[in-house]
């Protein structure tokens, strides 16, 4: 099972312009249960604001 936000997911967008790996996509999005301990998906889930550069680590990328 992958992430029910991996569509719309705004990694998506900095994946496609190669600020940041596909690694996360693999490592955290589309992997069997790792999207559960993604931040972003638990801050989703309490419906808590986080940036859309925050990574699946909780890590901000900066902008380039």
């Amino acid at each position: 099972m992958t992430c029910r936000w991996i569509d719309i997911c705004p990694l998506r967008k900095l994946e496609q312009e190669g600020q940041i790996s596909q690694r996360w996509k693999k490592e955290y999005c589309e992997s069997k249960n790792s999207w559960r301990n993604c931040k972003r998906f638990r801050l989703e889930g309490k419906n808590i604001p986080h940036p859309d550069n925050m990574l699946p680590d909780g890590t901000i990328k900066e902008k380039e």
